[in-house]
């Protein structure tokens, strides 16, 4: 296949090239060469792009199907640009072990419309023979859910600022990743994080009755106080931290300083913390209810600010879905937090690019970066000869906007619904190929990167 007259986003920069794709692999970039049997496809007009990783999805399966298989992940992704998906462990039951990542990696993989890879859960109870199971089986890291404990039952990941309960395992906590620290380093995989502080939530508890008693519940220093530990872990164990869902300019600050001295620190931020505001309640209801929550202006310009400046790395969405009955039926206190938005992901940040000079800046932050990060690149993030044909073809000159009806998630009404991006999406590939179910590949990470 040649996709032909395209502007080419390669790591040199745009091209006016065709690129030649052999064996779902990018073969070469040649300008203007037209062999004679090859399957065609016009590009003129589009830029090709490399498809997006969003490193951050919860697919629900197994476990809630009700709120999202691996069949209407993956498609949402393909339908947004979205040709490497890396999947979150909190499904039922929590990928805590190798067996469970095995069938959970078999049983997801025949819906599978983009490749994907999976996080692995650090539970309390984690041994350090667990921790080498799981990198040999090919997770791409671990995640650690600070304040979330587990049901000993049935392996279910719940958030639990309540009453002790003997059939819940106590959360993972600073003390559980340095007491795996070891072995967390020898497997060289990153540790991702859910930043906010326990004692600081369970100290901030209220009643809920609208949207600013929600942010009393869940303030930004809980989350500078967890990314502040988390960075002495990194620097002081030889660990590679990954902050996930940066939501506050505290939290910013405190990962920045931990950087400065030294910690191996990587943060990811969503495109609802780059472009809602806690004034947005008003208009979106419980379906922008999530954790960490949305906050204030000044939030969301300190981290486009430091987006635009590099010093955040990447941008994921944490798509997580649920049923129209748990978001919006019922009190704020009760509605399930989490929203839909990988279909979204690259739409969003090519547009708030845009907003600040140049579109195509956006790129590396759901491509190259992610791939580097996570043990995928050259693989994946970049056309170049050798890399997987992901490719998206943009019309600089379209028009999409973020409407429910045009969702393929199993919950429409996402976060960033009535949103227009000055861009549209004219077709996918996951190497070199349309996207179907069974055609994603799962992908471990490449030794001795990131």
């Amino acid at each position: 296949m040649i996709i032909a007259g395209g502007t080419v986003y390669t790591p040199d920069g745009l091209r006016e090239a065709d690129l030649h794709v052999r064996d779902g692999r990018i073969e070469k970039l040649e300008p203007w060469a037209h062999p004679a049997g090859a399957e065609v496809v016009d590009a003129t007009g589009l830029w090709v792009v490399p498809g997006a990783i969003d490193a951050h999805v919860h697919g629900r399966e197994p476990g809630f199907p009700e709120k999202e298989d691996f069949g209407s992940l993956t498609a949402a992704a393909a339908a947004g640009g979205v040709t490497t998906v890396i999947e979150m462990p909190n499904t039922l039951p929590g990928v805590a072990d190798a067996a469970i990542f095995a069938a959970k990696r078999e049983a997801i993989a025949l819906r599978a419309m983009v490749d994907f890879g999976l996080w692995a859960l650090l539970r309390s109870s984690t041994t350090e023979d667990q921790v080498n199971e799981l990198a040999a089986a090919g997770a791409i890291g671990f995640k650690a859910y600070l304040g979330y404990a587990v049901r000993r039952s049935t392996g279910q990941v719940l958030y639990t600022p309540g009453a002790p309960d003997p059939d819940l395992e106590p959360p993972a906590s600073y003390g559980t990743i340095a007491r795996l620290a070891g072995a967390l380093a020898q497997a060289g995989l990153p540790v991702a994080a859910h930043a906010e502080d326990p004692s600081v939530l369970l100290a901030s508890a209220a009643r809920v009755e609208s949207y600013a008693d929600l942010l009393a519940t869940r303030p930004a220093v809980g989350e500078a106080v967890a990314v502040a530990a988390l960075g002495v872990l990194a620097r002081e164990l030889g660990l590679r931290l990954h902050v996930v869902h940066l939501s506050s300019r505290a939290g910013l600050l405190s990962a920045l300083a931990a950087r400065a001295q030294g910690a191996r620190l990587s943060l990811e931020t969503c495109p609802q913390y780059l472009w809602l505001t806690e004034a947005d309640y008003t208009r979106l209801g419980p379906v922008m209810k999530m954790y960490p929550l949305i906050k204030t202006v000044d939030d969301r310009e300190a981290l486009r600010a430091a987006l635009l400046r590099g010093e955040i790395d990447t941008v994921g969405t944490d798509h997580a879905p649920h049923t129209d009955e748990e978001k919006l039926r019922g009190p704020l206190a009760d509605a399930h937090a989490g929203s839909p938005g990988v279909q979204t992901l690259l739409l969003s940040c090519l547009e708030l690019a845009r907003q600040a000079g140049d579109p195509l800046r956006a790129l590396p932050w759901v491509s190259e970066r992610p791939a580097r990060i996570f043990g995928l690149y050259p693989r994946k993030g970049v056309i170049q000869a050798g890399s997987d044909a992901d490719l998206v073809l943009i019309d600089p000159n379209g028009r999409t906007v973020a409407r429910s009806d045009r969702m393929a998630s199993r919950q429409r009404h996402g976060a960033l619904e009535g949103l227009e991006f000055s861009f549209a999406i004219r077709a996918v590939y996951v190497r070199g190929e349309l996207p179907r179910p069974g055609l994603g590949r799962f992908l471990r990470p490449a030794a001795g990167t990131g």
